[in-house]
């Protein structure tokens, strides 16, 4: 008999479910699995979360195109991204006109020349305005003063979530206090790299709660062209 990926490697897409021989037939249907696996709804109950509860009884496969998606753009999403980027979206939209970066990027101190760098880069490359603290923070200034400022003046942030991260949350260091702060609103987009979100549940549940991009199911440049779309206005 099939065995079900789901404790090891989570449902939290339509690729990943796709991937389980137990469970690929009947996902999206309600048979228990919601769109955050075996987490508790009651976790959170933002609009991403409840754009994605309300919709647990419908089919989570397929692709398509967000209203967002510049014309001609070959990039496509799957049902799940549609619906926990769009309440993204909509707070990139409301804060359009404002001088603002487009992304905060939270990331580990460890991961700062690596994955956080390679994330930046192609970001950069895209046209996106990152606040990056490796360029951001400059001699002399006070790093939470310029963190503060980072956040404040970022349309969203994005987290990348690698073992890293995971070993230096639990000491509440500065990544611990840039996502208290991005967890607050509908602005926090998990980017998780070389690890799985059932690893993150155990860690931090709230951030586990917020659906985002996989690098276990697509490169980091298909990544960042979906959060180069994400921002464009």
């Amino acid at each position: 008999m099939a065995r079900c990926t789901a404790p090891r490697e989570g449902h939290r897409s339509a690729a990943a479910a796709a991937k389980c021989p137990a469970c690929r037939g009947r996902y999206g249907r309600s048979s228990g699995y919601g769109s955050y696996g075996h987490y508790p709804s009651t976790a959170y109950s933002g609009p991403a979360r409840t754009a994605i509860a309300a919709s647990s009884s419908t089919r989570t496969g397929g692709s398509g195109k967000p209203k967002w998606s510049r014309s001609g753009s070959s990039v496509v999403y799957t049902d799940l991204q549609i619906r926990s980027l769009t309440p993204i979206r909509e707070s990139v939209e409301a804060r359009a006109t404002q001088d603002l970066r487009d992304v905060f990027l939270c990331h580990a101190w460890d991961d700062r020349s690596g994955a956080a760098k390679e994330l930046h880069d192609l970001l950069e490359g895209k046209g996106v305005k990152v606040w990056f603290s490796e360029k951001a923070v400059g001699l002399g200034v006070p790093l939470m003063r310029a963190i503060d400022k980072g956040l404040a003046n970022s349309r969203i942030g994005i987290v990348l979530v690698t073992p890293a991260l995971l070993r230096r949350l639990p000491s509440e260091g500065i990544a611990d206090k840039e996502l208290s702060a991005l967890l607050a609103g509908e602005r926090l987009v998990p980017i998780v790299h070389q690890t799985t979100y059932e690893t993150l549940r155990n860690v931090s549940p709230l951030l586990a709660a917020r659906s985002g991009l996989s690098t276990a199911e697509e490169t980091m440049a298909q990544v960042a062209e979906k959060l180069a779309e994400l921002v464009s206005v």
